[in-house]
């Protein structure tokens, strides 16, 4: 049996792949190169050898800081492209290629003239705004001060407020009171100021003028035909031209504080006609040039940033291969005395790394060679599984719990078919399976399209979960034909029923039930169960006794993984022995008494399920000493496995057992006090007190695990119960009336509460049920997930990243 077993082929993603640790002395004249043609391979790890080290200790420290900075540049161009409205290219441009140094003498020389740029068209675009802001005060305020010559004052706000006091009233009393003859302003003492405010702030600007001048003043305002830009934030503001009269210096300087701190621009307007007239035409003309100064700014602005979004994704991908390259070589030991750099880290035995760096050794012109020196290392290798995009969900689900111990046998190669599978059995609806099969083929059919855009949160987990979802729909549609139900109807697929009324009214049908007459239905259930007096029992007792058949299967299959686990590493006793003696002990004293005991009790009642569905009728058989031997099972798994180990323990001191011969130099510092450290490591106590926990662990847990599965019973008879009440009570209860109305709010309610409630809902708590039940009840009988994922350096893994 064991030679059958070894002889089988190896199966891909069971097992992680095989790692080794290397030792890497590259020369300086060769390792940014070497470290480069590393980060395109992607697989190798490599350890900080100056984690005792802050960054701004470490010898390329000065790189890191330069490709810091064009970081900062290059967004800066992306932020200004963006700004400006324009597109940058996705794709990297072919062009010729550049080396650190001239990419940073171009994106300096950039950031100069956009800085520059971006400087004098502020300048421009500022005092356009002052050109513009005076001609519409010219204009507007032109108008109201030919309507004082006039006699009359043409817009005026009344002021409801009009403040004074007892004592002074005489110096309080507004200018509205007052008498003003007709004609100039200079000859009845009034003066003004013009000049132009935001929109927003001329309730409150006015509010202060009138008190700081005590009501002596008048205050017209008129809306700017025209929104000013703002040169800073490139947003458009409304604005508000105003005229304020007012008599005396106090006032004026008043008033001309209060326009400063509200940040109203005043403008001098002469009170000739001729004057404004000449004035408003030289602005125009004014206007008209700087318009056409700040478009070809703007255009020359533009032509810069469209020929640095050409290159921004190349020249992005660039610097930041480069900054990761000198993080990695950070993390390398400096030889000063030799001119190398040492470093070590993880690889796969698959791995090409020898020739990619003797590719980087002949590129860089280098005399001397790199040495990749495989090393024994005494900590746990990493965990690298090969996935594609298919496996890599289910790999991400397993993971999501806890990564795989180095060569632990992996659960995502059975996950890819059992957690579909139990999702399901608690959402069999082959309606509903149809509606997520759309679904998820919408999602596989604009992979590529969507693969290269930035998805919300939600989205990008559905993404990356499509083809997990294509599965679920797969077997939930499978799922909903042995249930027979379509949005909760049964149809009649595979055949007539085998039931029939008991006359030809069947008036009797659903209280004395119906007459088998013919073989039982082909396919599923029967869809005469349907609305029958015994439905319900009937389908609970078989989802139940189904639940409780999966659950053992599952179960059974972790026990058995965990044997195959124990024969792989050979240590089921955690310690070094003769491979022999290690697989017969861990067979006999962890595997065996396990599966006696969960068999003895549960597989025994899976079998009396299958018995009676097969024959129709009850078995007892041999329960009395299946029992016995679940009781017996018990202490075989408690006592043997520590005091085994104590006797090993001592015969290894005793010298009448060896371990094997270590070689390597770790071994041979290690070797004069191992056996000191390991005997005075050995507490009995504490392995028997750990032993008698797994124990207890594992026979309250075959029971709580076993009711643990009957939740695919409880989900499924909730699904579709709810299925029924939507399309009992809200559907058909709908199409009753005659009345089109009625009938599309039913229908509409229906689709609502199937899309959102059974779609998106019970999916959801199906997933979640169907993750509790691999991550608890299956993984735990083997899987220990306490390993740590591989982490190379990869230029393909830094893009993503920054994605």
């Amino acid at each position: 049996m064991d030679r059958f077993i070894d002889d089988l082929p190896p199966m891909d993603l069971m097992r992680s792949e095989k790692m080794m640790f290397v030792q890497l002395i590259i020369p300086v004249e060769s390792a940014q190169r070497a470290v480069s043609y590393l980060g395109e391979l992607g697989l190798l790890q490599f350890r900080d050898l100056n984690s005792d080290k802050s960054p701004f200790q470490r010898t390329f420290v000065n790189q890191v800081k330069r490709c810091g900075e064009m970081s900062r540049k290059l967004r800066f161009f992306k932020e200004q492209i963006n700004k400006a409205g324009l597109q940058s290219s996705v794709h990297p441009v072919s062009g010729p290629d550049l080396d650190l140094e001239e990419l940073e003498i171009q994106l300096a020389e950039h950031e100069h003239e956009l800085i520059e740029t971006n400087s004098n068209s502020e300048k421009l675009r500022q005092t356009y705004n002052e050109l513009l802001e005076f001609k519409m005060v010219l204009q507007k305020a032109g108008g109201f001060l030919v309507s004082s010559n006039g006699h009359a004052v043409a817009e005026e706000t009344e002021l409801s407020e009009n403040v004074y006091s007892m004592n002074d009233y005489a110096d309080t009393a507004s200018l509205l009171e007052q008498d003003i003859r007709a004609g100039p302003s200079n000859q009845s003492g009034l003066r003004f100021i013009s000049g132009i405010i935001c929109k927003s702030k001329v309730l409150r600007f006015e509010r202060m003028l009138f008190r700081a001048t005590r009501g002596n003043m008048l205050f017209n305002q008129a809306p700017a035909d025209e929104e000013i830009m703002d040169p800073v934030t490139a947003e458009m503001v409304e604005k508000t031209i105003f005229v304020v009269f007012f008599s005396g210096e106090q006032a004026r300087t008043k008033i001309l504080k209060i326009c400063e701190a509200f940040g109203a621009n005043c403008y001098p307007v002469s009170e000739d006609l001729t004057k404004q007239r000449q004035i408003i035409r030289e602005v125009l003309s004014r206007l008209s040039e700087l318009e056409a100064t700040l478009d070809a700014g703007i255009r020359h602005r533009n032509k810069a940033l469209t020929s640095i979004g050409f290159h921004l994704t190349k020249w992005m991908n660039m610097v930041r291969r480069e900054k990761a390259v000198y993080d990695t070589l950070n993390m390398l030991n400096f030889d000063v005395t030799k001119k190398c750099l040492v470093g070590e880290g993880w690889c796969p035995i698959f791995a090409k790394a020898q020739e990619v760096l003797q590719r980087a050794t002949f590129d860089s012109n280098s005399q001397v060679g790199t040495i990749f020196h495989v090393m024994d290392s005494m900590e746990s290798p990493p965990t690298y599984f090969r996935t594609n995009r298919f496996t890599n969900a289910f790999q991400e689900i397993v993971d999501a719990y806890g990564v795989a111990r180095y060569q632990e046998a992996n659960p995502a190669v059975y996950a890819v078919i059992t957690f579909p599978f139990l999702f399901a059995v608690m959402f069999g609806d082959w309606g509903h399976g149809i509606c997520l099969l759309l679904g998820a083929l919408v999602l596989i059919a604009q992979e590529r399209k969507l693969s290269n855009q930035k998805l919300g949160s939600f989205m990008e987990m559905l993404f990356g979960g499509r083809y997990v979802l294509l599965l679920m729909s797969l077997f939930s549609i499978y799922c909903g034909l042995i249930y027979n139900e379509f949005f909760s109807v049964p149809f009649h697929i595979f055949g007539g029923s085998a039931y029939r009324c008991r006359d030809t009214t069947c008036s009797d049908a659903y209280t004395a039930g119906l007459v088998k007459y013919r073989e039982p239905y082909p396919f599923g259930v029967d869809p005469s169960w349907r609305g029958s007096r015994s439905e319900l029992p009937f389908l609970n007792s078989l989802k139940m006794k189904m639940s409780i058949l999966l659950g053992v299967t599952q179960m059974n299959l972790g026990i058995i993984l965990s044997y195959f686990d124990a024969r792989f590493f050979g240590s089921s006793l955690d310690i070094r022995q003769e491979s022999e003696v290690i697989l017969y002990l861990g067979a006999r004293y962890q595997f065996v008494p396990q599966l006696i005991f969960l068999n003895s009790l549960f597989g025994y009642l899976s079998l009396l399920i299958i018995i009676k569905w097969c024959t129709g009728s009850q078995a007892d058989l041999y329960h009395i000493l299946l029992l016995l031997l679940a009781t017996v099972a018990v202490p075989w798994m408690l006592f043997p496995k520590p005091f085994i180990l104590r006797k090993l323990h001592t015969e290894r001191f005793q010298g009448r057992t060896y371990g094997i011969l270590g070689t390597s130099e770790m071994d041979l510092e290690v070797e004069p006090d191992s056996a000191r450290q390991h005997h005075e490591d050995f507490n009995f106590s504490e392995i028997f007190v750990h032993q008698m926990i797994h124990s207890i662990e594992f026979v309250l847990g075959a029971v709580s695990n076993t009711a643990s599965y009957l939740r695919l019973w409880a989900l499924s008879l909730a699904h579709s119960e709810l299925s029924t009440v939507f399309y009992e009570k809200v559907l058909l209860l709908a199409w009753g009336y005659d009345n089109l109305v009625i009938r599309l709010v039913g229908l509409a309610v229906f689709a609502f509460a199937t899309a959102f409630i059974l779609l998106m809902m019970e999916t959801l708590s199906a997933f979640l049920h169907a993750l509790r039940l691999h991550w608890v009840e299956f993984q735990n009988k083997f899987y220990h997930g306490d390993g740590y994922k591989f982490r190379p350096f990869s230029f393909a893994l830094i893009n993503d990243e920054e994605d």
